[in-house]
């Protein structure tokens, strides 16, 4: 075989890597069709509505700022109950880029958590881990459930129970592609999902 066979050879076979070695993202599910997402057409609001705002009575005050109980609580926005979880009502951990490790700063919100299970024997806690759009939808995966695995050590290192504790990771399913700095901030991060049952 010549010499500008072999080269030829040589460069077809790389050629033909490479190109079938380039693969496009997953296409995603919609929110909706997963696990947390909403059951069904009629199940109500999802999780951008706020029942709140549709002058729902939750049986909580949005604007609890934890004076009265020591709780770090939300309402508004982001804020979804129904019979099986409550969303929004626990602040959620946020992370630095590229990092599963909890920064200081966010520790008062994982004792949050803690206070609020003490309070409520009957609930547990899902811990949701997100990522922003930089990644690859396996390696952000993989991320999320780091993240939300510190979380879930934190609280067990605290003396939750492990019974009372789970984990999921979303990685970036939920984040905004080509985002702003800001916005990629708060796609890092491990929700604290309230389950009822």
């Amino acid at each position: 075989m010549s010499v500008f066979a072999k080269k030829f050879l040589l460069v077809l076979t790389v050629a033909t890597l490479a190109l079938t070695g380039c693969t496009k993202k997953p296409v995603r599910p919609d929110p909706s069709a997963t696990a947390m997402g909403m059951q069904g057409a009629g199940g109500g609001a999802g999780y951008g509505d706020s029942l709140l705002n549709q002058g729902i009575d939750t049986g909580l005050d949005p604007l609890l700022d934890g004076s009265a109980s020591g709780l770090e609580m939300r309402g508004g926005d982001g804020y979804y109950e129904d019979d099986q979880m409550i969303k929004g009502l626990l602040e959620p951990v946020y992370f630095d880029f590229d990092q599963s490790g909890i920064k200081t700063s966010e520790r008062i919100k994982l004792e949050a958590a803690i206070d609020y299970l003490n309070a409520n024997p009957q609930h547990r806690l899902l811990l949701e881990g997100h990522c922003d759009w930089k990644g690859t939808a396996e390696y952000n995966l993989g991320l999320g459930d780091r993240r939300a695995g510190s979380a879930r050590q934190f609280l067990e290192t605290a003396g939750v129970a492990a019974s009372r504790l789970e984990t999921a990771s979303k990685g970036d399913l939920e984040a905004v592609e080509n985002a702003s700095d800001s916005q990629m901030a708060q796609d890092r991060r491990v929700e604290l999902i309230i389950l009822k049952l």
